[in-house]
């Protein structure tokens, strides 16, 4: 019997601090649907100790064939605020592009490579308690990378 309620009180326990990463979103807050166009993508994060050393990076891109150039997409991501509930989402309006570097190619050879957006917005503050949603046109791909911050601190000489 004692173990029974040592379980429900550790299930408890674990379900009133587990991150808000519910199985979906709207059980979070009503983030509107996307619109005709556009998709939306949901990002979640694991919770960190000192979450103020971390940052998020998102890559927004396209799979597209590429040559021995840089290619690269033009865009901005835009944090707006959920009405009435205060959370951040963000947009990706519109993708230029792509653009590219104008090497000459010897191989002249093409190949699959992700090629991501360049623009403003795409580095976030890291929170683990609201999932990160982001709209963006057909098409477009979002990856993300997590930044951590070193331990290892320099200090700058005065000259």
């Amino acid at each position: 019997m004692r173990l029974r309620q040592l379980s429900a009180i550790l299930s408890l326990s674990l379900a009133a601090t587990a991150p808000l990463m519910a199985a979906n979103l709207k059980d979070v807050a009503p983030y509107p649907e996307a619109e005709k166009g556009f998709t939306r993508q949901v990002i979640h994060l694991p919770a960190q100790a000192d979450e103020s050393a971390y940052k998020l990076e998102v890559l927004a891109g396209r799979t597209l064939q590429v040559d021995c150039n840089r290619q690269r997409l033009g865009g901005s991501l835009e944090e707006h605020t959920l009405q009435g509930w205060g959370y951040p989402y963000y947009r990706l309006e519109k993708v230029s592009g792509p653009a590219s570097t104008l090497m000459a190619c010897p191989d002249g050879k093409k190949t699959e490579a992700f090629v991501p957006v360049i623009g403003d917005g795409f580095l976030l503050r890291y929170n683990s308690k609201l999932p990160v949603v982001l709209y963006v046109p057909d098409g477009v791909e979002v990856r993300y990378r997590v930044w951590s911050a070193s331990d290892d601190v320099q200090k700058a000489t005065v000259e």
